[in-house]
């Protein structure tokens, strides 16, 4: 059941990096002034992310192991750093310099880490495991 959840919550947590994606693309394209609306979009993505990664321990200590599961692991520890790494440094800027880029790159960034963690365990990044 743990796994179902795991593997379910991936399409949220793709759907809100999706999100931030786009809200930060038209911020950044658009060269509009920096909201609060993407700092709180920014951390649901990242929340969401360390969701995942809970349920993913949660779940390896409890179905069989096998090697692709490493590749996995630290794909999608690198997705959650980038994540975090890029909320973090934004909410400690000053409201003038906080700007879309940061959060463009850093989605997209933790999204090709998530793509790669998926595809490690040999299945489609929007392929259904139930």
């Amino acid at each position: 059941m743990l796994f179902a959840a795991h593997s379910g919550l991936r399409f949220l947590v793709l759907a809100g990096g999706l999100f931030v994606v786009l809200y930060a693309a038209v911020g950044f394209f658009g060269k509009r002034e920096y909201s609060s609306a993407m700092a709180r979009l920014a951390a649901v993505f990242t929340g969401l992310i360390h969701l995942q990664l809970l349920t993913g321990f949660i779940v390896l200590f409890t179905r069989p192991f096998y090697t692709a599961i490493i590749g996995h692991l630290f794909t999608m520890l690198l997705a959650a750093a980038a994540a975090q790494f890029t909320t973090s440094v934004v909410r400690r800027r000053p409201q003038e310099a906080k700007s879309y880029g940061p959060h463009l790159v850093g989605a997209i960034l933790a999204m090709v880490f998530m793509a790669a963690g998926i595809l490690a365990i040999g299945r489609g990044v929007l392929e259904s495991t139930m």
